[in-house]
């Protein structure tokens, strides 16, 4: 099979890789693309997932792109209206037939004597190896396996009756109307998921081992429904999505500098969605400072009325066993169920399990120092996206689309073909590249990329900071060699 060559080779067509593919339609015509995906439908995490209530805690007006602005009354919307937003920029900006569906990418050599990639991918539909090549690839596949979700090893599990499932892989078929119904979890997917059973479920119990910070915020964004009615989209728009990044960016950094102010403030606020005499200090008091880990959000309250409501409620103990008719805790209760959901979390993956190998030297991931937050060191012509862990994923995906099109025309202004990233002095850093004390995160952080004490080796969680470096800053710095010679270049 021949190779098929372009410019710019992106892995993965979902939210952040369709948003690449437009950039790139819209700022670098000139640049030739392909986008391979895994899967056989574009949409990435809004098409994998399909349990009941999937939706974003991030609001549209900084989820969606920045070329194209989300106009809708609803700000916290489904996982169906993503889906077919991902799906109508594609089409406006014709990406859709630069997609390879069902070419998951295994392997990435990069030469410099030919200065380029050569990217190996298996078919799923024919089970061939497809070959590409490559003068920039462009990774936007994520950090977690689309293929496995995180389910811990639960004593007993087999002798359970009922139907066990992890959020990752609903059944489209499952009922669970009138059925006793437990989530084993306190994350965004179990505060999402327990509401929207406990409308036709006998009854919802969420089993946490420690409880998680709940924020309850509308669903539609009042304000920025009368900033679209009074004036032009063009006008708008901006400063909609720059009102919503500045409150998450504010909130943020209050809850660094005044985590004790902060939890109290949260704390009143749930108090007074529970019933009086709710214990809320059991059930939604975490132990760690807020932001440590993701703020879950109730949409429109969504969680607590189920509480309210008699429909749902909240167990905070563990897991002793699973038993013929449920689960028994250690505290020797025993919850009856007829359906075990674990939102037990997810399995990282970087850069989508692809093999790395520069001038064929394996690249261990976890032993790179990321630059900019995009790039790996030693890693030439290459950049992968990670959104923000407090605040919306796109407005990070933007930037990054916006600096990499800004590295290629410095590229081509100056005649370079190689930009490799390299570490900074001394030893490989400590500090991990995801900056979150999530489960998820502590079981992969030895493969992870390190971060650098200072930029441009230090990923900011601060979208303002990162606007002023990524769109405006320098392009050549300490941080990174350019060259124009293809042969004998060396990380």
């Amino acid at each position: 099979m021949a190779r098929e060559h372009v410019d710019v080779l992106i892995i993965g067509a979902g939210l952040t890789g369709v948003g690449a593919a437009c950039h790139l339609r819209e700022d670098a015509p000139d640049k030739t693309f392909l986008i391979l995906e895994a899967r056989g439908a574009l949409g990435g995490t809004w098409d994998l997932f399909r349990y009941p209530g999937i939706r974003s805690d991030s609001d549209m007006f900084t989820l969606g792109y920045d070329f194209r602005p989300w106009t809708g009354a609803q700000s916290i919307v489904d996982g169906s209206s993503i889906r077919e937003y991902i799906h109508d920029a594609a089409r406006e900006y014709d990406v859709e037939r630069h997609i390879r569906f069902q070419h998951k990418v295994i392997r990435a050599e990069w030469s410099s004597e030919s200065a380029q990639w050569t990217v190996f991918a298996q078919r799923s539909d024919t089970g061939e190896t497809a070959e590409f090549t490559c003068g920039f690839l462009f990774c936007n596949t994520g950090y977690y396996n689309y293929d496995e979700g995180y389910t811990p090893k639960f004593e007993g599990v087999e002798r359970f009756g009922g139907t066990v499932v992890h959020p990752q892989h609903w059944p489209r078929d499952l009922d669970y109307a009138g059925k006793r119904v437990v989530v084993i979890g306190s994350g965004a997917t179990a505060v999402t998921l327990v509401p929207a059973l406990a409308g036709q479920a006998a009854h919802v119990t969420m089993l946490q081992r420690s409880p998680s910070y709940v924020l309850a915020l509308p669903g539609a964004d009042a304000l920025a429904g009368r900033l679209y009615d009074l004036l032009p989209v063009k006008v708008a728009a901006p400063v909609v999505r720059w009102q919503h990044a500045l409150l998450t960016t504010l909130l943020y950094q209050f809850s660094r500098r005044r985590p004790g102010l902060v939890k109290k403030i949260l704390r009143d606020r749930v108090r007074r969605q529970l019933p009086p005499g709710y214990d809320v200090d059991t059930h939604f008091a975490p132990d760690y400072e807020p932001w440590d880990q993701r703020l879950c959000i109730a949409r429109d309250a969504d969680l607590f009325r189920a509480i309210r409501a008699g429909t749902a409620s909240v167990v905070t103990d563990r897991i002793a066993t699973f038993t013929e008719r449920g689960i028994r805790l250690e505290s020797g209760q025993e919850l009856e169920a007829d359906v075990v959901v674990t939102a037990t979390g997810l399995n990282l993956l970087p850069v989508g399990g692809t093999t790395l190998v520069v001038d064929s030297e394996p690249v261990e991931v976890g032993k790179t120092v990321a630059y900019k937050g995009m790039m790996l060191s030693g890693v030439p012509n290459f950049a992968t996206t990670i959104g923000y862990t407090n605040a919306s994923w796109t407005l990070k995906a933007d930037l990054v689309a916006h600096y990499v099109i800004r590295l290629l025309g410095h590229m081509d202004s100056r005649g370079y073909r190689v930009c490799t990233p390299v570490p900074p002095p001394g030893p490989l850093p400590g500090t991990p590249f995801i900056d979150l004390k999530s489960g998820y995160v502590r079981r992969s952080i030895d493969n992870l990329p390190r971060q650098g004490d200072s930029a441009p080796w230090r990923l900011h969680q601060n979208y303002p900071r990162d606007v002023l470096l990524l769109r405006r800053g320098a392009i050549e710095d300490e941080g990174i060699t350019f060259t124009r010679a293809t042969k004998n270049v060396t990380a």
